[in-house]
């Protein structure tokens, strides 16, 4: 429950500081006085989002801090799931800067508002007037019906299915996607894929084989020039080994007279050995030089089904070519393999199908058993609440889908009067009959939910009389299990309090503020008075703010 609340700098607040303790607490004060600013700091530290506009002061910060006694509400998981101190004592501060940046803290430690709304799910329910007309809406309607069928632990399991069923369905569409696409392509893909890999292509043999090929097309000068060389190298009389011989032999003669002459024949004889393997390698490719038709015929054929290959894929290197056939495999593969992860995705899918529907099954069974319970508490309090003859007809029909919270469709039907066919809350219900039926239900999952604290704001709209009496003693029931807060204009309601503030605008100087009072006992007669009869407080009004309390 929430055992305090500070609030400097927030809109027409400057400075307040308020302790609350446990039971049915009352908040009174006239229209525009400051109750909605009370709201407004409490959703800050609830993690609702701020802006400037909050500060009453644009040069100071805003700081909105909450105690909170949560000893008794198992929340140490929460805790230790976001990495957070536990204290059973938690203070939660929320701090506005004149920059426009927010800042948020659970018992000092930073968080995002993120984590301040997911604990704040566990500590408070604020009933606004906006929230009575979710009363009418199925989502809602599905979470009274499961707070009494007991279904949240099977709701928690059936949504980690769900999410993993939903995440494998989206694989599954984009893989059949995929699957078709590759199919349109699939026979031009093999087709492609075959006439690359039929190539028998190989990294570099472009230039190999057309070195060959102009080796083979000029066979016949290849040959005429090498004979010619050897002709000129080998002749008997004037032959280049012939006379290098003799250069060398002459010169050899001279060799003994000097180093240079030594120098020189040694040259010669190298020369003559290189060029002597010069002529015996000639002699070789003299004899390997032959006319082949039928290879340079192949090689030919080869070389235009590269350019052709080249020209159809606009690519200019067998690389490149080489590159594309393996694309293309990788294509022809993955259809019979994505036919296997398909077929496995759907295997699992039906498996999980399974898993959904038997969960789906018992939470249905839950609530079904649920209705009438539900059904005969909601009558017994609006037939205090001045509603005899209001009747419910809550019936449960299959889904064609998966909802989030089952497999469900929900129809919540009302008549508040004999004779009257049933119809739909939001279009049957008036303004008052809606709140009743609110408080009604809001009684009725106190009873279920381990929720600390609950603020009702004005939920006695459209009500008045001994219809706000009951209301009054209804919410001080809550109190017995639960902290309860309500804002109200209602003296029948206000006088069922345990404990009585007021909120109330003051001038300062050239400041209008407003505060948030404790009323005493006398306070307390006064202000009832005062809600009865007006500014103007008549001795019967008194007498009745006493008998209201008494």
């Amino acid at each position: 429950m929430i055992t305090s609340l500070s609030i400097e700098n927030f809109a027409l607040i400057e400075k307040l500081n308020i302790d609350f303790s446990n039971g049915f607490s009352i908040i009174t004060g006239e229209t525009g006085a400051g109750k909605s600013i009370l709201l407004g700091a409490l959703g800050l530290v609830l993690g609702k989002r701020a802006d400037l506009t909050s500060l009453k002061n644009k040069e100071e910060k805003c700081i909105v801090e909450a105690n909170f006694a949560i000893g008794k509400y198992n929340l140490k998981s929460f805790f230790e799931a976001n990495d957070l101190d536990y204290e059973d004592e938690t203070i939660i501060r929320r701090e506005i800067l004149p920059s426009g940046k927010s800042r948020a803290f659970i018992n000092d430690s930073p968080v995002n508002l993120q984590q301040l709304q997911d604990l704040s799910f566990y500590l408070i329910d604020v009933h606004s007037q906006h929230q009575t007309m979710e009363l009418s809406e199925e989502e809602f309607q599905f979470r009274i019906l499961d707070s009494i069928a007991n279904n949240y632990d099977l709701l928690s399991e059936f949504q980690l299915v769900l999410k993993t069923y939903r995440s494998s369905k989206s694989s599954l569409d984009s893989k059949k996607s995929h699957y078709s696409a590759l199919l349109k392509e699939k026979d031009y893909n093999e087709f492609l894929y075959q006439e690359l890999e039929s190539a028998n292509l190989k990294p570099g043999e472009l230039e190999e084989m057309e070195l060959q090929y102009q080796s083979l097309n000029n066979v016949e000068f290849i040959k005429e020039s090498l004979d010619k060389l050897l002709s000129i190298a080998n002749e008997d009389e004037f032959g280049i080994l012939k006379s290098l011989k003799e250069f060398k032999a002459l010169l050899q003669k001279n060799a003994g007279f000097s180093a240079e002459f030594e120098s020189l024949s040694d040259r010669t004889n190298s020369i003559l050995i290189e060029f002597d393997d010069i002529v015996k390698e000639l002699n070789r490719e003299s004899e390997l030089v032959f006319n082949d038709p039928e290879k340079l015929e192949t090689i030919n054929n080869k070389l235009q089904l590269i350019y052709n290959l080249q020209k159809k894929h606009n690519v200019l290197t067998v690389e490149e070519l080489i590159g594309i056939r393996d694309n293309l495999e990788n294509k022809v593969v993955s259809v019979s393999s994505l036919e296997e992860e398909i077929t496995a995705l759907e295997n699992g899918l039906t498996e999980q199908e399974i898993q959904l529907d038997a969960i789906a099954a018992i939470i249905t069974q839950n609530r079904s058993e649920a209705i009438p319970n539900l059904s005969d508490k909601l009558i017994e309090i609006l037939n205090l609440l001045g509603m005899p003859n209001v009747r419910f007809k809550i019936e449960i029909e299959p889904a064609a889908n998966y909802q989030n919270n089952g497999k469900d469709n929900l129809q919540f039907l009302f008549s508040a009067n004999k004779g009257t066919n049933f119809g739909l809350l939001k279009k049957v219900a008036s303004g008052g009959e809606m709140s009743r039926i609110m408080l009604a239900v809001k009684s009725i999952l106190s009873q279920y939910s381990k929720l600390p604290t609950i603020i009702f704001d004005e939920i006695d709209t459209g009500v008045s009389g001994e219809i706000a009496n009951k209301m009054g003693e209804i919410m001080r029931d809550m109190s017995k299990d639960m902290q309860v807060f309500a804002i109200t204009h209602l003296p029948q309601i206000a006088a069922k309090g345990t404990i009585h503030y007021k909120v109330f605008k003051t001038v300062v100087g050239e400041n209008t503020v407003s505060e948030l009072k404790l009323l005493n006992n006398e306070e307390r007669i006064n202000e009832i008075a005062e809600m009865l009869s007006g500014k103007d407080i008549s001795d019967s009004a008194m007498n009745h703010a006493k008998a209201l309390l008494n």
